[in-house]
Order: C-alpha cells, then structure tokens, then sequence
C-alpha cells in the first residue's frame, strides 16, 4: 500500500467511497493470503427463508439455480448498528504544515470511509459523529445508499479543508458522555482518537465507562503518529514546537526532554489500557505510518465475536 501522504494527493482517491472500496476488496483477497485465511468475511445480499414467513421477497431465480430458498435483503434490514466517532481536535492534525503532510485526523477519515463501505456489505447501519470539545456533527445510523453518500460527502469536506480544526481543545469526556446518552443502546461504538484529554484523565476513564454501561461495544482506535508521539524520533537539532490547541510555542532540542517526554507518555497509555481493559473496551494502536489493515482487522475480529 502507498503511504498515507502519497494516498491523499492521488485524485482518485479524492472519492473516498471509490478509496474505500479498493481497501476493503484488497483488504479481503489478502486475508487469503495470511494466516487468517480461515476467516469467513460474508457480504450477503440474501439470507435463508424461515418457515412461516411471507413468499413476498423469495428469489426464485436463486431458488432455480440452488434449489433452496433465499429471501431478498433490503436497504432497511440491517445486523447492527454502529457509530463511528472522529475526534476532530486540533491535536488530530498533528503533523501540521504547509506541505499538505497526511495528519492523525487524514488517517482517521480514510478508515472510517473504508469500515463504512465493509459495515454496508455486511448489512450493518452506519452513524458517525465528529467531535472536540463538543459534537460538531451527529448523524443516525442506517444502511441507505443515500445516507452513506452523505458521510462520504461530509468526510470528504473535512479532508479538504486542513485548517478547520485548529485553535480546537480535546474535551473528550463531555463529549462521550453526551453521545452515550444518544445514541441507541446496544450499538457497536467505533473510536478515532489521539485520547490527547486537556480535562483530568479519570473524567475520560469515566467517560468510556458510561458507554459500556450503556450496553455498547466499544473499540478504541489509539491514533498516534508513532515515530514522532511515542517515540519522539527527531533529529539531534533545535525545533520550535507549537500546541496546535493553544498556540503556544516553544524552542528546544528534543534531546533535552526526551526519556522525561517518553517515561510520562509511557505511563499515560499504560493506565488508558489498563482502564479500557478493566471495562472490556477493545483498544488498538493505530500507526498513521502503517497500513489501514491495522484497523480493519481488529474491528472483523470484533465483529465476528458480536454474532
């Protein structure tokens, strides 16, 4: 797969549903090719008629050529629902800059476009949410073909405008709190985001606790930039580091601060699995330098276990 920044400047790759697409199918032949070949991926257009049921939307033609009987699906049936949440915040956009650099935030858009497309084969709704320090945009979840347009759509105007999210503050809490009050119980929750909290960390913990008590399955997709967040790889040279939160700036070498920037990230995500272990939430490390099979085959896995 061509890296997230060669992947955003193709134009066909301007239509995320086309991007979509072509992830998804690769994404299927290649399971083939692995370990996981096993691993049953159904995008059924019918299902089994049950005694007792109207003949209505029996498919003879199918019925003809098998000999068993398959009623037809429509827009409206649907397995789950499933909410995709994007934080929107200006630390999603990191790395920043006049070059058009693929961001936190790029990356989650590209999956969400491509975890739409594979939840629609499989006959699941689709709602997604953007948020900050509060619910930007919150869409119901359904299986239409005119509300999946619409999320590309919307998807798509975010990738186009790199500079809408900045100067925004991450108050996760608030949010998650307020989605897990409206969305509808029972759903499967689907999260992008850096968990870059500016509130107190347990308010967050706190958070993700009130959508488990709410019935949701929840995956937390941990989007970092791995090298650079975690790691803190950069030359031995001075940089001017700015919060694209607040503005603020300082000039330092990355020498100075780094097994002290590295010790307390370390102890941060550390308590965050901890946490989501505690509750049952799924976390995943999310690389943007790596490749989007890192998303899709955690949430197949969590799927495959909801059924």
């Amino acid at each position: 797969m061509k890296n997230l920044d060669e992947i955003r400047e193709l134009p066909e790759f301007k239509n995320l549903e086309f991007f979509a697409k072509n992830v998804v199918e690769g994404f299927i032949t290649g399971l083939h090719k692995s370990p996981y070949h096993g691993f049953s991926v159904e995008f059924a257009e019918h299902r089994l008629y049950n005694a007792g049921e109207s003949t209505k939307h029996i498919d003879w033609k199918l019925f003809g050529r098998t000999d068993k009987l398959f009623i037809k699906r429509y827009e409206e049936e649907t397995n789950l629902r499933a909410y995709i949440l994007i934080d929107n915040s200006s630390s999603m956009h990191f790395p920043y800059n006049e070059k058009k650099v693929a961001s936190k935030l790029d990356f989650s858009i590209f999956s969400t476009a491509a975890l739409i497309y594979m939840l629609r084969k499989q006959r699941d709704a689709v709602g997604i949410s953007l948020f900050s320090d509060h619910i930007e945009f919150q869409s119901d979840a359904k299986i239409s073909t005119s509300h999946a347009n619409m999320l590309y759509a919307r998807l798509e105007e975010m990738l186009s405008d790199k500079n809408k999210g900045l100067n925004k503050k991450t108050i996760i809490a608030n949010t998650l709190h307020e989605i897990a009050e409206k969305i509808h119980k029972r759903s499967l929750v689907i999260i992008f985001s850096d968990m870059l909290e500016s509130n107190n960390e347990e308010q967050v913990f706190d958070a993700l606790q009130h959508l488990k008590h709410n019935k949701h399955d929840v995956i937390l997709f941990h989007v970092t930039d791995h090298k650079k967040e975690i790691d803190f790889d950069f030359e031995n040279r001075p940089y001017k580091f700015i919060d694209l939160e607040t503005g603020e700036n300082i000039k330092l070498n990355p020498s100075q601060i780094k097994d002290i920037y590295k010790k307390n990230v370390t102890e941060y995500f550390t308590n965050l699995k901890l946490k989501c272990g505690q509750y049952n939430i799924d976390i995943i490390q999310a690389d943007i330098n790596k490749d989007f099979k890192e998303v899709l085959l955690p949430f197949l896995i969590k799927r495959k276990k909801l059924f």
